[in-house]
């Protein structure tokens, strides 16, 4: 950065943007919110979401401005796919926004269903309504607060939830605290009986067999689907056999044609496979040290 760039910077951050910030290919928006700095950027036929200054590094959301119904990323794929464990699940709640891609789509496919949607940060919300489309009704509500905060006072208040979402990240990685066992088993507590839980992990991080010990502690056996992204699906007690899910998930069929992906791709991806060492450590709130842990 020259210096000059960096004197108008300095000066220019308290007007929110940047001018060097102008530089950057496709920049539709920049602001620096409470908890990070916030990009919207659009190249191609893609408008995205990133924390950074490349959408090309750690996107949080994508959509496709020739197909908006495309679930650009396979995890959000993976994500809407846990529908196959429980095709018709009427409470949802989801941990973190990003552009609320998700929450849209469960939202029309779903139209019984009523979704909570926890963002710790005001400024994505606007940025998801103003740049993606995300819009709230009665059966859509958004909280701005820090999801395990939301998560304790939904189980003081006997909140029940048949399909929880976790897909909350920093720049970096997952924050710590959405990490833990203690996290994870209040996670469980506040399912309903046939409740499942997907949940957004990376495939190559460090963290992975330590998460996948975690995950195990709490849940139990778990469904592992690996591609660039790893997300997990789990419940409450015993899982349904592949058979099932696979009847389900080409009962969706449709809907997920409609955004991008086939059944038979989701299937065959799921898995039960323990691919972590046994020694792994199971992180715990007094044990959570992502930024060591996690080197990809």
């Amino acid at each position: 950065m020259s210096a000059s760039c960096g004197f108008f910077a300095a000066i220019a951050a308290l007007f929110t943007m940047s001018p060097c910030d102008d530089e950057i290919s496709g920049l539709l928006h920049f602001e620096k919110s409470l908890y990070r700095n916030i990009y919207v950027i659009e190249n191609d036929d893609l408008r995205c979401l990133t924390f950074r200054k490349s959408i090309y590094q750690d996107r949080q959301t994508c959509v496709s401005l020739d197909d908006p119904d495309e679930l650009v990323f396979p995890y959000t794929r993976m994500m809407l796919g846990v529908l196959s464990m429980n095709p018709n699940p009427e409470r949802i709640l989801i941990v973190g926004l990003g552009g609320g891609t998700l929450p849209m789509d469960l939202r029309e496919i779903l139209p019984r269903a009523h979704i909570d949607v926890v963002e710790i940060d005001e400024a994505v919300v606007k940025v998801a309504r103003d740049y993606f489309d995300y819009q709230e009704d009665g059966r859509l509500r958004t909280f701005a607060m820090d999801g395990r905060v939301f998560v304790k006072r939904a189980l003081l208040d006997g909140n029940k939830y048949d399909l929880i979402m976790l897909d909350a990240f920093e720049d970096e990685y997952i924050p710590e605290h959405l990490l833990t066992v203690e996290f994870l088993n209040e996670v469980k507590d506040l399912l309903s009986p046939s409740g499942i839980v997907a949940s957004n992990t990376f495939s190559s991080s460090g963290l992975y067999p330590h998460e996948s010990a975690t995950y195990e502690e709490a849940f139990g056996t778990f469904y592992n689907l690996r591609s660039t992204n790893r997300v997990i699906w789990a419940k409450k007690g015993e899982l349904p056999p592949k058979d099932e899910i696979t009847k389900n998930a080409n009962e969706l069929a449709p809907e997920f044609e409609k955004r991008g992906f086939r059944a038979r791709w989701l299937i065959d991806l799921v898995s039960i496979k323990r691919d972590w060492p046994s020694d792994s450590y199971v992180l715990t709130d007094q044990y959570s040290p992502s930024n060591i842990l996690n080197e990809r």
